[in-house]
């Protein structure tokens, strides 16, 4: 688990550092970068349905559950792992209990879907709660079978662990996933050639743009719907200790920037939540506020991943 926080800590420190030069740039007036061609999907006008200006994606990481008995990340200090260190199994415990709940019933009151990334144990100890965010009409989407790391697999491991992933999820919610994310997004060179034998249409483990795009995976279209680090409940709440407000303010000015950004170019904004973290009551106030906000500005699609993913390749093949 050190390694998994020492990630946190670079990452926290990269996205601050980003944030500064975000904020320095919607300071200045937009100039078009010299040199730069867009990809021509892109700059299309209008590239989101309906006249959309810009998509929001959401992410739920449905993980309660299937975090290790021993070391498994957590607030609490770390002790002797030869003891069981029962505060940390309530901990992740609240997820299911009290954080996804109270998530869908705000998301209903919103009238907005998301996508929930499931891991298959979390499933399989919790069917009636998956069943119940696929009833909703949010996306159930891939996360492994357990909390393994796709690196550390071999291939025929990295295989089974997603082929279990599927059933769990279609034993208990009747939905086959189409979206993949790997354990803290490291997969392996192998993973996208499995997903698409699999059926899979898109995956999440990237950082790279703010908007979705396709690449080339044995000569056909894989969709990449990127994911967040900067607007992750992990980074903000946990390594940087921020209270709701500022990540309510670090949401918003986000917005702010991609929504302004959008009268020229696609842009679409990630937003990451984690079950026991997000769902706690004050941030699920300070997420609804949000959301309230952005819906008052016209042209705002809050979007599940494979609908930009199909969305995606449509444009990518006309």
């Amino acid at each position: 688990m050190s390694t998994r926080r020492q990630f946190l800590s670079q990452s926290a420190l990269a996205t601050g550092a980003l944030a500064m030069s975000r904020a320095a740039s919607a300071a200045a007036p937009e100039v078009p970068p010299r040199g730069k061609k867009e990809p021509a999907a892109s700059t299309k006008k209008g590239f989101w349905p309906n006249g959309a200006r810009l998509a929001i994606s959401l992410s739920l990481q449905f993980e309660s559950g299937a975090q290790p008995e021993r070391g498994a990340s957590s607030p609490f200090p770390p002790i002797d792992p030869k003891y069981p260190d029962l505060p940390v199994a309530t901990w992740y415990e609240y997820g299911v209990k009290e954080g996804i709940p109270r998530l869908l019933e705000m998301f209903a009151r919103r009238g907005i879907h998301v996508t929930s990334h499931m891991v298959g144990q979390a499933v399989e100890r919790n069917p009636a709660l998956a069943k119940e965010i696929v009833e909703r009409g949010h996306e159930a989407a891939a996360h492994g079978q357990t909390w393994t790391p796709q690196f550390s697999m071999t291939p025929e491991e990295e295989r089974a662990s997603y082929e279990a992933n599927v059933r769990a999820i279609q034993r208990a919610t009747g939905q086959t996933p189409v979206g993949f994310n790997a354990f803290w997004m490291r997969g392996t060179p192998r993973t996208l050639e499995i997903l698409q034998d699999l059926g899979f249409l898109y995956h999440i483990d990237d950082v790279s743009r703010d908007e979705p795009f396709v690449v080339d995976v044995r000569g056909k279209p894989f969709a990449v719907v990127p994911y967040t680090l900067g607007m992750n409940d992990i980074i903000n709440f946990e390594l940087r200790n921020y209270t709701a407000e500022q990540f309510a303010s670090e949401l918003k000015n986000e917005f702010d920037a991609l929504y302004a950004e959008a009268g020229g170019r696609r842009r679409m904004m990630s937003v990451s939540m984690h079950d026991r973290i997000s769902g706690r009551p004050g941030r699920v106030k300070m997420l609804e506020e949000f959301i309230r906000y952005a819906q008052r500005q016209p042209g705002v699609w809050f979007a599940r991943k494979d609908e930009l993913a199909r969305w995606t390749l449509e444009q990518a093949g006309s």
